[in-house]
């Protein structure tokens, strides 16, 4: 465990993952709030996400080509204040334009993080131990989220939304590291591992690609919503913080416990359990919203929490698998948009059927599509 944590080039990339997601995490169920606020209704409060991820997704197909072009250390360094600046300008207005502008640019910065990051573990790690680094690298993003996400709405709420939005800042501490982590990429053999433009064996790893990004869109597509809706969903934040805090430790937990496991006896065998877990944890939490039931809501945190780590590691690791280096670029991207895209349908999806329904609706939706993706989990299996 020591080497991958100490492998060089990792505590860099740990560190600036750490303070990047710290200032995405805490805004998550915040700049919603903010909105509502300011007069926006759930659905424009769903706006905010949705806008954040949508040009998440949109950045993250030009990251190889920035990589490539300006280089790891500046291109990390840009995202970094790109995700962390726009926090500031919070402060200013809570006019749902405003924070849809803002949260924008944020889009941008987290698209350049999201896959510079994962890309690095895979430049960085061993293809023997890689579970158990991109472990650790998703206990960089999920560990912050345990404390700051289930916080960030009840220290808005209580203390100041200003408070919250100077922790939001936290990306810009991460810019030595950045520019740290660049130095030993940059020194590493040129090769192709960024391309996501060329020739039959691009187009051939995409479709590849496709399977596990569509599992991981199952997973945060009810995920998001959750971490985006969960203190509009139970206002009482003596229940919703243990909620989302008990979702996050899990996601945390998981994220870093089944690496290890996969290196071991492989990630495909662990997919479809996980999947149904997702399924049954995104149900109980409707169930429990519908009938104000606090220890169901806790047991649907804690399902959809382990679901939600586990799946994010187990695809990431596929996807490594499934190409070769030349393509560990576009391996990062597309699991990177599907993260994202289901985190911004999550959003803005529940939040236009809790509109027009309600939430605990919305979630069973979530619910019927995360099953839907169940024959792709088994797929593989059957094949072996």
């Amino acid at each position: 465990m020591s080497s991958v944590w100490t492998a060089r080039g990792m505590p860099a990339l740990l560190w600036a993952t750490f303070l990047g997601f710290s200032g995405f995490a805490v805004l998550m169920p915040v700049a919603p709030l903010w909105a509502v606020h300011g007069g926006a209704d759930e659905g424009g409060a769903g706006l905010v996400n949705g806008v954040l991820l949508l040009v998440t997704v949109l950045t993250q197909f030009t990251v190889p080509a920035m990589l490539r072009r300006f280089g790891w250390g500046p291109s990390l360094a840009v995202g970094l204040v790109l995700l962390g600046a726009p926090s500031l300008g919070l402060i200013a207005s809570d006019s749902l334009p405003s924070v849809l502008a803002l949260s924008a640019v944020r889009g941008v910065g987290f698209g350049i993080l999201t896959v510079t990051g994962s890309a690095a573990v895979a430049e960085l790690s061993d293809p023997r131990t890689r579970g158990k680094a991109v472990g650790a690298y998703g206990l960089a993003i999920a560990g912050p989220q345990v404390v700051l996400l289930p916080l960030g709405s009840w220290v808005a709420e209580t203390v100041s939304f200003p408070v919250v939005f100077a922790v939001g800042a936290l990306p810009l501490l991460g810019v030595p590291a950045a520019l740290a982590l660049g130095r030993v990429l940059d020194a590493f053999p040129q090769h192709e591992s960024s391309r996501v433009a060329g020739g039959p064996s691009t187009a051939r790893a995409s479709l590849t690609l496709l399977r596990p990004m569509i599992l991981l869109l199952g997973v945060t597509i009810a995920g998001g919503a959750v971490l985006t809706f969960g203190p509009q969903m139970v206002r009482d934040p003596a229940v919703v913080i243990p909620a989302l805090a008990l979702m996050e430790l899990m996601a945390a937990i998981f994220r870093w416990w089944i690496g290890g496991v996969a290196d071991r006896f492989g990630a495909e065998r662990f997919l479809a359990p996980f999947v149904l877990l997702t399924v049954l944890g995104v149900g109980a939490i409707a169930w429990a919203v519908d009938e104000q039931s606090v220890p169901v809501l806790l047991l649907g945190a804690l399902l959809l929490g382990s679901a939600y780590g586990a799946l994010q590691n187990l695809t990431l690791v596929i996807s490594f698998a499934s190409v070769t280096r030349r393509h560990i670029g576009l391996a990062s991207s597309i699991w990177n948009v599907g993260f994202d895209l289901g985190s911004g349908i999550g959003s803005v999806a529940v939040g236009a059927i809790a509109v027009g329904y309600d939430f605990p609706t919305a979630l069973l939706v979530t619910a019927a599509f995360a099953l839907v993706t169940l024959p792709l989990a088994l797929v593989r299996l059957r094949r072996r």
